[in-house]
């Protein structure tokens, strides 16, 4: 393999090597049967690069070198579906799932059906087209009438076939293919970690992070992270390659075509479906992938379609989704941790124990009521589970395996970090630490000044910030401002990329906007939404500090607990002097008046409903954007909404906004107002 080759011979090789790469990408993630090492596949795909370099007008773009990330987009286009992408209707249990048997036998009049099953990948959706066998487009579900165009992205997932490989009739002229794309397991694991030493606020689940690595508008970010697709639902084909008739048909030809589909099973009965359910149940995390369920489908695809759907669902499919996990552990010790306002959170120490895949040590047992409610004892073997499969939760106590050695657990009255008395106000379950000055709530209160939601100073999180009151450089979250490159320098494991970029995140944060600065305060129930509100209401910094609790009564969603709290903290003479410590470094929300754009921004007087997953933000972020400009957020649909904001999976909001026809918004609709884009009329 010489360098200097001529254009025909350079023609000739890329040819030779984009087949040999398709083949053993079809290896190694359709058939999971490698035969070469990565090694020896990293050396074929630097030769075609090195030939495409050479002669770049011979790039195609269904070649492999094409998935590594093009252009960095502005935005993602809205594209209507050929046809509605539906969701699927749920069941809890064996009988719901045998209620679903009956109803597609009525339907049907079939005396016995045939189903396939298979995991319900815990990812996001994508609608894949194919002309002529090459990869032209592909689109999220959106609302389900009309998604948005990530074929940039998309491009980049290496199991995703960019040429069709041909089967016996060629390839198809016309394909379109639904799958889901994920985050394998490990993969998720790494990214979280490098995200939490970057001082990233780490994904919730893989979900979110599938999610959030699908629709970054630069493809090179979707590339550097280790996506994965699998196919499960072939929607239209054309050309000479028939349409099979069953289920377990179409997943064959999918795979013989280059797709990566889900393990299946074909089931002669509604029994054989429970019996392999109650199987995956078992052996649900043995996957390298997050499953919530397993579907079931008609297997006949003719008397599937002639069971119709629901106005969301398939009659002929339905989900069954997994109880959470329930595992028995023995709780060896309860500490105690003080928060960032002083409250006291009993934490048991648990043997540790695998519950929904992953290592569990430590569960959360709130306050002491709940304790004495539950009668949760040291030395206690308890039944755990993960609620939402993200928390540990304490479900109950196994009385019967007592042995009369258990240990009840108290409050301490002194607080474990300073030894100031720990008070209970009236009316309150939790316990607190009365000391402003101690060291645990010091920490927790900068940790919360530096989070995302507050005034966002990435890269500076909990090892950090620890490291930084152990050597005496901060007493508050205003000596963060006067820290130099020097100070940060002296820190265990900053090198001078990290000390630099520390250093411009922290004097970006100058410029967050009030109601960042008020929520960074911790406040006590002072959440993102009533600082959003408050800087709305006044104009300024001094504004709030000034403000009576009768005033502060008469804004919206403030109650007399709130404007007392707010009252009560920044008559604190430590409060004023962090204060004055933010206005000498240059923090803008500190120093003067905020433009209140929220009062007259085009939102204003509108109110909104948001329903479903939002794949670029949260619901949080999402309300952000909305109070920001002047709207407000309201849980449910009325003549009034002006508008509801639809994401993915979305509820019967949108059927009753239909019925009283308010405007229906899609996720790139939303995208585009917020930013400027569009207007609120949508023009």
């Amino acid at each position: 393999m010489g360098d200097a080759v001529s254009r025909e011979q350079a023609a000739r090789e890329i040819a030779e090597l984009r087949q040999v790469i398709a083949e053993h990408e079809y290896r190694y993630y359709v058939l999971d049967d490698p035969v070469i090492s990565d090694a020896e596949f990293d050396k074929l795909f630097r030769r075609l690069q090195q030939l495409e370099a050479q002669y770049p007008e011979l790039i195609t773009p269904d070649s492999p070198t094409q998935r590594v990330g093009g252009q960095v987009s502005s935005a993602f286009r809205a594209v209507p579906h050929t046809r509605a992408v539906l969701s699927l209707g749920n069941a809890f249990s064996e009988s719901e799932l045998r209620a679903f048997d009956r109803r597609a036998k009525e339907l049907s009049r079939a005396r016995e059906l045939d189903y396939v099953v298979e995991p319900k990948i815990d990812g996001l959706s994508v609608i894949l087209r194919y002309d002529n066998g090459r990869f032209t487009l592909a689109l999220t579900r959106g609302d389900g009438l009309s998604g948005e165009d990530v074929t940039a992205n998309v491009r980049t997932i290496g199991s995703v076939p960019l040429a069709l490989r041909p089967v016996p009739q060629g390839v198809p002229e016309y394909l379109e293919v639904r799958g889901e794309v994920f985050l394998p397991k490990e993969g998720f694991r790494k990214l979280n970690e490098e995200r939490e030493q970057q001082g990233l606020a780490v994904f919730a689940n893989s979900r979110n992070a599938a999610a959030g690595s699908l629709r970054q508008l630069d493809p090179k970010v979707t590339a550097s992270r280790p996506l994965r697709a699998l196919f499960y639902e072939l929607r239209e084909l054309r050309g000479n390659v028939p349409m099979p008739g069953t289920e377990t048909g179409c997943l064959e030809l999918l795979k013989a075509l280059g797709f990566p589909v889900p393990v299946y099973y074909y089931c002669e009965s509604i029994g054989e479906v429970i019996d392999i359910i109650s199987e995956w149940q078992e052996k649900r995390h043995t996957l390298p992938y997050d499953i919530d369920g397993m579907v079931v489908k008609v297997q006949d695809l003719a008397l599937a379609q002639s069971l119709g759907a629901t106005g969301h669902s398939p009659r002929s499919q339905i989900a069954f989704k997994f109880p959470a996990e329930q595992v028995e552990t023995k709780i060896n010790d309860i500490i105690v941790q003080v928060g960032r306002t002083g409250v006291l959170t009993p934490i048991a120490i648990l043997q540790p124990v695998t519950v929904s895949g992953s290592v569990v040590s430590r569960a959360s047992l709130h306050n002491e009521d709940l304790i004495r409610e539950k009668d949760i004892r040291i030395g206690d073997t308890v039944i755990l589970q993960k609620a939402g499969d993200i928390i540990p939760e304490v479900v109950a106590v196994v009385k019967d395996k007592r042995t009369g050695e258990e240990v009840e657990f108290s409050m301490p009255e002194a607080c474990p970090s300073c030894g100031s008395p720990v008070v209970r106000p009236a009316g309150e379950v939790a316990h607190r630490c009365i000391n402003i000055s101690c060291p645990a709530q010091l920490k927790e209160s900068l940790i919360h000044f530096c989070s995302r939601d507050a005034m966002d100073i990435r890269g500076l999180g909990p090892a950090i910030i620890e490291s930084l009151l152990q050597a005496g450089l901060i007493n508050d979250a205003g000596d963060l401002y006067n820290l130099t490159q020097e100070d940060i320098a002296k820190l265990p494991g900053m090198g001078q990329k990290s000390v630099s970029n520390l250093v411009r995140s922290i004097e970006a944060s100058k410029s967050r906007p009030l109601h960042k600065l008020i929520y960074a305060f911790g406040i006590r129930h002072v959440g993102a939404r009533t600082a959003a509100v408050l800087s709305r209401h006044f104009s300024s910094l001094d504004e709030i500090m000034d403000a009576t609790e009768e005033r502060l009564m008469q804004v919206e969603d403030v109650g007399p607990e709130t404007a007392k709290a707010v009252v009560m903290f920044f008559r604190q003479d430590s409060v004023r002097k962090l204060i004055d410590k933010l206005r000498s470094a240059g923090v803008e929300a500190a120093i003067g008046r905020q433009a209140n754009t929220e009062q007259t921004g085009p939102l204003s007087g509108k109110t909104l409903v948001l329903t479903g997953t939002l794949s670029s933000m949260t619901r949080h972020e999402a309300q952000e954007h909305i109070e920001r400009l002047g709207g407000k957020v309201s849980s449910s649909v009325s003549r009034n909404t002006f508008a509801l904001v639809v994401g993915s999976s979305p509820g019967s909001k949108l059927d009753r906004a239909r019925a009283l026809g308010v405007r229906v918004m899609t996720e790139q609709e939303f995208l585009d107002l917020i930013h400027g884009r569009s207007s609120v009329d949508g023009n």
